[in-house]
């Protein structure tokens, strides 16, 4: 007869429980789930049997057998978490030294860059300065005709130019020749409506500046035709000058007196002072603090006027 009080024998639940997936752990290591260890332990384990007194100290270390297991499992897996993660802190370290390196080296080529910008600058405005020392006994004249009896005979068209318009030159016994007077561009484009400039280099840079400050003076005329007379510069400066136009004529209009030094500096007299301006900014900047000027040498409203 069947004791009633016998213990039963555990139900397999292994038909009832789902099969565990695997456990993607950190950074691709992979272990089984924890259930299906537990299950591969219980199928090993010793069946508890009728009557049998050393069950409950078989089961204690069927227990302490699979936790040991279980320690040893994470304990592994751990450690190679471990090892994953230094070797992704040494990579990031590395990253981090060489990105160091690139921003010293970037600061670097910066300054050098910057250094390179100023000596090309330095160079470049004492070749502008040696073209126009090279040009200091030019003139140039604009607005001359384009007829062949002028073309062919620039050199006697400048004599009487002088004779016309500063004869006290020639009463003075200044020397008054010429080395050679060209036009400029050697080429006409018939495209173009106005003559093209006339340069004349002097042998006297006495004379030539002698004519050009009658030229400051007033108008001069060829046959009564009205031309301009200027100092002949580098095609950089010329361009630098021409910047002011706008200023110069609105300066001139309020009675500053303005005048372009050279290179390309304007000057102006205004409350009894005379003052000089290197840029077009800083000129500017002084107009807005003088409450006579402030407003009257806004040079982007007067091209949107112009235009």
């Amino acid at each position: 007869m069947t004791n009633s009080t016998e213990a039963q024998k555990p139900q397999n639940t292994k038909k009832n429980k789902k099969k565990g997936a695997t456990l993607d752990t950190f950074y691709g290591a992979k272990i089984q789930n924890t259930e299906q260890i537990e299950e591969d332990i219980q199928e090993n384990s010793p069946k508890s049997s009728k009557g049998n007194r050393n069950s409950p100290q078989t089961h204690e270390e069927f227990e302490s057998e699979r936790t040991k297991k279980m320690e040893a499992l994470w304990e592994e897996k751990w450690e190679m978490m471990q090892k994953k993660f230094m070797h992704l802190q040494n990579q990031f370290d590395q990253t981090v030294k060489e990105n160091q390196a690139l921003k010293q080296e970037l600061i670097k080529q910066s300054q050098n860059t910057k250094k390179l910008e100023e000596n090309i600058k330095y160079l470049t405005d004492k070749v502008i300065d040696l073209e126009n020392r090279g040009r200091r006994e030019n003139l140039r004249i604009i607005g001359l005709p384009e007829k062949p009896e002028i073309n062919t005979k620039l050199d006697m068209v400048i004599q009487d130019i002088i004779k016309e318009n500063c004869p006290e030159i020639l009463e003075q016994g200044g020397n008054t020749s010429t080395d050679r007077a060209h036009r400029t561009p050697s080429t006409l484009n018939p495209q173009k409506t106005t003559p093209r400039n006339v340069i004349a280099k002097f042998q006297s840079y006495q004379t030539k500046e002698k004519i050009l400050q009658e030229a400051r003076k007033r108008q001069f005329r060829y046959k009564g035709m009205p031309i301009r007379v200027t100092q002949d510069l580098a095609s950089s400066t010329l361009n630098d000058r021409k910047a002011w136009n706008m200023i110069f004529r609105k300066a001139r209009e309020l009675g500053l007196q303005p005048r372009i030094s050279y290179p390309a500096k304007l000057t102006i007299y205004f409350q009894g002072k005379v003052w000089a301006f290197n840029k077009i900014e800083d000129f500017q900047l002084f107009a807005k603090k003088r409450p006579e000027l402030c407003g009257k040498f806004d040079t982007e409203n007067q091209r949107a006027r112009n235009t």
